[in-house]
């Protein structure tokens, strides 16, 4: 179970009504397949020991004798298995009679929960219930803690627990389960698989949790009802796994570290329900094989219908932030320094959108393009289309002079490509922008967005700094996907012909000379690939991956596109310029943050700036050393 991956499953087979000999080899094949796939956690449904349409006939002696025979000829068959397996089955004591889930492992039964909230054929139990045989302890008041697995710890509900309005899941999870198990009793209807799933989405996003559950299928009486089978896994909100009309397994993996991460930032979570009762399963620690899918785009919506709305709204939030900000300083004009990059282009755009929504002329939006010595005309052109079409005031000024003549005033030869020659024209633009802000009454845009402030691919004080940066709460990812939504959607077609050719263009801070008018100086070749970068910034600091589980989700997200060397290579450079760069995040400007994730030194991700990698780097060399032998 490394990296914190659970494997678990829901099953709901082909059972008879009453037949629990049946039934019980039904059950004992399910669990020797989920075994078999190396499942650690299985979840059957309400009653499937009997049949949940039983009626009556869960009052008669005969069937309760038969489903307790039945269950101990499954608990001698999962001996030799650490598997934790819940069974639905109707329980007797004295004149009582409960719909539990029998928790069962390794030939041992751990424990009966029983359901909290049962229809009329069941009792309602309290805590604890009393058993006539000492060895089994039952009662609704339980979490199964793994013995081989820090952090994981099992809740479980059972039948119309579902559906209360104070489910038991609230109080298991604050007792620290971070993974509900739902053996389900309901039947089919025209809306019941969108309403549990509606259902588990939410509460497993609200309780920061897995759930597993399973519902009653074929084989149950079709007397009044229909049972269809339903299978879900979510895990904070999202479907990880679906099954129906069939009795195949469900399976996918619980990622429980990401869970716990979570909550460790909520306090709602720090103080244990003293009600719980802790009950032991030994589960060996062992290696979880992955099923589930990871998008090389964690930022976007992973279906590609939802990608225009999503970036309709963090356009909407981008103006919003901006119109705000020239209110409240009674400024009328916008500042933005044009290069023909991705994000400048995103940026002059949404100032343009700021003062036609503040009924501003569009030609309070000027526009900056300032060419010095690694300027390509492509770049160029598309700045001055893409401005122009949105009616900024476009102003071309060369810097070269200015940088020269600084050179010679700090006595820096003119043909020294070292950092300071790059970093003179970087804030030689800063100085211009924000002076020309002061002369019209204007507000200095800013342009860099998040991916470049992670890994410090900006200048410090120069492109670093600004009045407002609308970009700033924005990956890169975000800004490319911003950027084609406004090409595909816009009606002008010379725009759009711009903006699909700045999407094709390489990210390039051009500050070093060009040869032949090709722009020379790409970022990605220094700081690697910004969707691999995205991708580690989402997983590692978004998540609390460690660096080693980020590596193992790349290969299963990008496949064969990087070898494990380039994979490490790049981790390596991000952890050590996430460290090194805190000092340019730890005082940036002002601007929106348009997720659950920005690098504000105010409401942000915190660190301090003279931290160090070595703990993060040391994990990689274990990786490296590992994929080695």
């Amino acid at each position: 179970m490394r990296d914190g991956f659970i494997k678990v499953a829901a099953a709901s087979p082909n059972i008879k009504v009453a037949d629990v000999e049946y039934n019980a080899q039904r059950i004992i094949e399910c669990m020797e397949k989920a075994n078999e796939l190396g499942v650690k956690v299985l979840v059957f449904p309400e009653l499937c020991l009997t049949g949940c349409s039983c009626g009556d006939l869960f009052s008669h002696r005969v069937l309760l004798e038969g489903a307790k025979a039945a269950l101990e000829k499954i608990i001698k068959a999962s001996t030799m298995s650490d598997m934790l397996t819940f069974i639905g089955l109707p329980w007797s004591e004295d004149s009582r009679v409960y719909s539990v889930a029998a928790a069962i492992s390794g030939g041992e039964l751990l424990g009966l929960v029983p359901g909290t909230n049962s229809h009329r054929a069941f009792a309602r139990p309290s805590d604890f219930i009393p058993t006539n045989d000492d060895s089994i302890t039952a009662g609704s008041s339980m979490v199964f803690r793994c013995g081989g697995m820090e952090g994981l710890r099992i809740g479980v509900e059972v039948g119309e627990d579902i559906f209360s309005l104070c489910p038991p899941s609230i109080s298991q999870a604050r007792a620290g389960a971070t993974l509900i198990v739902q053996l389900a009793g309901f039947y089919a209807t025209t809306s019941s698989t969108e309403d549990a799933l509606l259902d588990l989405c939410t509460r497993s996003k609200r309780l920061a949790c897995g759930m597993v559950m399973a519902a009653p299928g074929k084989g149950e009486s079709s007397t009044d009802r229909i049972y269809s089978g339903l299978r879900l896994i979510t895990e904070n909100g999202q479907v990880m796994e679906s099954a129906e009309w069939s009795d195949e397994l469900a399976i996918s993996e619980i990622d429980v570290q990401h869970l716990n991460f979570i909550r460790q930032g909520r306090s709602d979570y720090s103080s244990a329900d003293s009600k719980a009762w802790n009950i032991l399963w030994e589960c060996e620690d062992c290696e979880t094989s992955l099923t589930r899918e990871y998008t090389r785009l964690p930022d976007l919506p992973s279906v590609a219908d939802e990608i225009p709305a999503y970036c309709r709204r963090v356009i909407n939030m981008q103006v919003s932030g901006l119109v705000k900000r020239m209110e409240q300083s009674g400024l009328d004009h916008c500042v933005v320094g044009i290069s023909g990059g991705v994000d400048s282009t995103l940026a002059v755009m949404i100032a343009a959108m700021a003062v036609q929504r503040l009924g501003l002329p569009s030609t309070n939006v000027i526009a900056c393009t300032m060419p010095c010595f690694g300027t390509s005309s492509r770049t160029k052109s598309n700045a001055i289309i893409v401005a122009e079409q949105m009616g900024a005031e476009v102003r071309v000024i060369d810097i070269s002079a200015a940088v020269n003549q600084h050179f010679d005033d700090i006595g820096h030869a003119r043909d020294d490509y070292s950092v300071a020659f790059e970093n003179a024209q970087a804030r030689e633009r800063t100085q211009v922008l924000l002076d020309i802000a002061n002369k019209v009454n204007g507000l200095d845009v800013g342009t860099e967005d998040l991916s470049e402030y992670i890994d410090g691919w900006c200048t410090y004080n120069g492109d670093h700094t600004s009045n407002y940066d609308v970009n700033i709460g924005l990956t890169k990812t975000q800004v490319r996907a911003n950027v084609r939504h406004i090409a595909q959607t816009t009606e002008d077609e010379v725009l759009a012909a711009a903006l699909w050719d700045v999407l094709d263009c390489p990210v390039s801070p051009e500050l070093l000379p060009i040869f032949d008018d090709q722009i020379s100086q790409k970022s990605e070749d220094a700081v690697g690939s910004y969707s691999l970068q995205d991708f580690f910034t989402f997983h590692m600091l978004r998540c609390g991956c460690t660096p080693s589980k980020v590596w193992r989700l790349a290969k299963r997200a990008y496949g064969d596109e990087f070898t494990d060397e380039e994979l490490i290579r790049w981790l390596r450079s991000y952890c050590k310029r996430l460290f090194t760069q805190q000092f340019k995040r730890s005082c940036l400007m002002d601007g929106p943050s348009v997720d659950h994730f920005s690098v504000s030194p105010r409401v942000g991700f915190l660190m301090p700036s003279d931290g160090e990698a070595a703990l993060w780097q040391a994990d990689i060399d274990r990786l490296e050393e590992r994929l080695k032998n």
